[in-house]
């Protein structure tokens, strides 16, 4: 099957600028065109841009996917190479996810506390307001 850049588009829920903006950067290799000089796709490109949404989603900047990219084309000597870059990338993401965790950890606890005030079963304080006598 070949997809117009707009059935790319819905096909990955990326807009139009987006997937335009990926192929000018060169970030999607082997580009295809039909006869009116328009770019198609085939199944395997959908899946290359799927798999660059989820690198930018991972926080790749376009000189990262780029370089992810080469190391793709150069074949399977690169996977070695590849696995690291993917390694450290996910290192990254790990950390990123344990401060989220906290964060919502933390609005737990206020929603606990919140909780509990409304339901008269702890005391209201706050960290920001005087205490009494002060």
């Amino acid at each position: 099957m070949t997809y117009t850049m707009m059935q790319a588009c819905r096909e990955l829920g990326m807009t139009y600028q987006t997937l335009k903006f990926y192929c000018n950067q060169g970030l999607v290799p082997n580009v295809k065109r039909d006869k009116n000089n328009r770019r198609v796709f085939d199944e395997r490109d959908v899946e290359w841009l799927r798999g660059l949404g989820c690198l930018k989603r991972c926080g790749l900047s376009i000189e990262e996917m780029r370089e992810y990219l080469d190391m793709c084309l150069e074949g399977e000597s690169s996977i070695p190479a590849r696995k690291a870059f993917l390694a450290e990338k996910r290192e990254k993401l790990v950390e990123r996810l344990a401060e989220v965790q906290a964060s919502i950890d933390y609005i737990d606890r206020k929603q606990g506390f919140y909780d509990n005030v409304l339901a008269g079963r702890t005391e209201y304080y706050g960290n920001l307001l005087p205490k009494d006598g002060e």
